[in-house]
């Protein structure tokens, strides 16, 4: 980063960088190590995804099986791990609009710098799942407006996610997502677009900063980040990227010392140990260990 983007609280570096809407690319993490990596490669903010965290650290889908301890423990974990702007996905808050109020409190002393709250029905379901349910707009918006009163920071960022295009149709989801804006939501995110059509009307129609949920595999077609920059949306995410292709690795590498009896440090097969141990920051501890002594 910057010195400029140093000296920033990091809510406001990423408003100011959703606000430009030229497709901020955000990569997922399911845990602080993938964060770190992320951080590495050089992505400007880190999404902390509710899937993933599920995924591995339970073994399960995504079907609203993590709490909010949960949730704060990992978020607590990645701040202490990155300096970038993390976006937290709090599911539906959790609860009611209380509940929610407690969500933003609890995720924002953890180090969250933006929450994502959504509309689902818990227990809610992957957007991109087949059988998801609604709660009215007007539960929503109670929550939405929850979340700003009780946020400390006036860059934290509220992210209102709509999963009505799944169940109500396009039409419904942009109205909601107008709404939710009204009412208080920084950004907003239509999960699901089905066509191209939709994801130019979600970027054309809606005045405050969209984000695009690219899922590998998904529902959404999966076009280029210049591509939907160009169409206005101010973050592309691809929540998951870093959890499939680590299952892969961790297959392929698996597989191969099953197969062989033996799994050498090869560098196109695996980190190699000095990699995994500066990724952890061995050094610094190191080096810590010594002016303790």
């Amino acid at each position: 980063m910057t010195s400029l983007s140093q000296s920033l609280h990091p809510g406001t570096l990423l408003r100011q960088k959703v606000n430009a809407k030229n497709g901020l690319l955000v990569a997922g993490a399911a845990n602080a190590l993938a964060a770190r990596v992320i951080q590495q490669v050089g992505f400007e903010a880190v999404y902390l995804s509710g899937a993933g965290i599920t995924n591995t650290f339970y073994g399960i889908p995504d079907l609203g099986f993590i709490g909010l301890s949960d949730l704060a423990q990992h978020t607590a974990a990645t701040r202490d791990a990155v300096e970038l702007p993390i976006i937290v996905d709090a599911d539906t808050g959790f609860g009611n609009a209380l509940n929610v109020r407690q969500t933003v409190r609890t995720l924002e002393r953890s180090g969250a710098n933006a929450i994502q709250l959504e509309d689902q029905l818990m227990p809610k379901k992957c957007g991109h799942f087949a059988g998801k349910a609604v709660v009215s707009a007007e539960e929503m918006i109670g929550k939405i407006k929850a979340a700003v009163d009780a946020r400390q920071h006036s860059d934290f960022l509220i992210i209102a996610r709509t999963d009505a295009r799944a169940v109500l149709g396009i039409n419904e989801a942009l109205d909601r997502a107008a709404a939710y804006a009204e009412h208080g939501a920084d950004m907003t995110f239509v999960e699901a677009p089905e066509s191209i059509e939709e994801m130019q009307r979600i970027a054309k129609e809606l005045s405050c900063p969209q984000i695009v949920n690219v899922v590998i595999g998904g529902k959404t077609p999966a076009l280029a980040q210049p591509v939907l920059a160009e169409m206005g949306f101010g973050l592309v995410l691809y929540a998951n990227a870093a959890l499939q292709g680590a299952v892969r690795g961790m297959t392929q590498a698996l597989t191969l010392l099953k197969n062989q009896g033996q799994l050498q440090e090869d560098a196109s097969v695996v980190a190699t140990f000095a990699e995994r141990q500066a990724l952890v920051q061995k050094p610094l501890f190191d080096a810590l260990e010594a002016k303790y002594k």
